[in-house]
């Protein structure tokens, strides 16, 4: 990697290169392709064509979205993370990656290390995140299909396909996955916190496990999911800082929003599971806290009250995604 670059590309450092990233396009231009991109990310039906076409929908795409997939994908990673603190991937390939949130999320994660191939159909895509990335961290940016035909290269250390698979068909997501669990030492997927993003996301961890792979997070174990397909859904919640841009384009006043996201991260090498997770937001009452937990076991829930002191200080402050109990606890 280029010495001169620097180490630890940040949130802050994604909203720096977003600003002005609309300069001198029409906002009407603007706010009609962050509609019709909403509307295609809404939507149901995967597509066989590049969703981003041109210079001002990348533009606007990369202002509506860009933050808001950094921070779930860096949720993932520091759940894998947290459960295999000594490995490093050396190479990374990012499927569909587009305008790169998920590169810059890998190049945070682990201060700039990884030579990052970002591989997307969208060619005004890869010029924006060519520019964007320029100078902060090492990377290609490579036109490829994305779909069943996709070969990645041999001995990639991490994989991850972020937001990317609803937009293909049922057999081309089994054959990407597929693909990415023979490649990869390790594979991220996210895809949006809802029924069918769940959903997805199941599918493709019991592809990964099929293939061998260790679930590293966010479950416990790589079983079967004990949540009823139908009845429930498991996902999280990540908080985006919005700038003044990303206001802009969105048409909100809040200076923050929450992204609600699933995902699974799995391996070939061993990893240290949590023995359970926050998979709710934690009920805080008086004298205590309700917590919602998926543990090896199944679900379950937890009444942890002053009476348990420590346990009860880390109970108020722990968060929806964190393990349980807390490492420190």
């Amino acid at each position: 990697m280029n010495a001169s670059l620097p180490t630890a590309p940040t949130a802050d450092a994604l909203r720096a290169a977003l600003a002005g990233l609309l300069d001198g396009l029409p906002p009407r231009q603007a706010a009609q392709a962050v509609e019709r991109l909403i509307a295609n990310y809404r939507g149901t039906t995967p597509t066989d064509a590049p969703v981003l076409r041109d210079r001002s929908d990348v533009a606007a795409y990369a202002a509506y979205r860009m933050p808001a997939t950094f921070e779930a994908v860096r949720a993932a990673l520091d759940a894998l993370r947290d459960a295999a603190p000594a490995w490093e991937p050396v190479t990374h390939t990012d499927v569909g990656g587009g305008t790169g949130a998920a590169s810059w999320a890998v190049a945070e994660a682990w201060h700039g290390a990884p030579h990052t191939t970002v591989l997307d159909w969208a060619e005004p895509a890869l010029t924006l995140g060519r520019e964007l990335a320029d100078g902060v961290f090492d990377a290609e940016w490579r036109r490829a299909r994305i779909g069943g035909a996709l070969r990645l290269d041999d001995g990639t250390d991490l994989v991850t396909v972020s937001y990317v698979l609803k937009e293909l068909t049922e057999a081309d997501r089994r054959a990407l996955v597929t693909e990415a669990a023979r490649v990869a030492q390790a594979v991220v997927i996210v895809e949006p916190g809802t029924p069918d993003g769940y959903e997805r996301i199941i599918a493709a961890r019991s592809l990964l496990v099929e293939a061998g792979l260790t679930v590293a997070a966010p479950c416990p174990h790589s079983g079967a999911c004990p949540i009823e397909p139908g009845a429930d859904w498991c996902h999280f919640s990540a908080r985006v800082s919005r700038s003044s841009l990303h206001r802009q384009v969105k048409g909100g006043s809040l200076p923050y929003e929450d992204e609600k996201f699933s995902y699974v991260a799995a391996t070939r090498f061993p990893v240290t599971p949590v023995a359970a997770r926050v998979i709710r937001k934690p009920q805080i009452r008086k004298g205590l806290v309700l917590l919602d937990l998926c543990g090896p076991d199944g679900l379950a829930k937890e009444t942890v009250t002053k009476r348990h002191g420590p346990l009860y200080k880390a109970a108020r402050d722990v968060e929806w995604g964190d393990p349980w109990p807390p490492p420190e606890a």
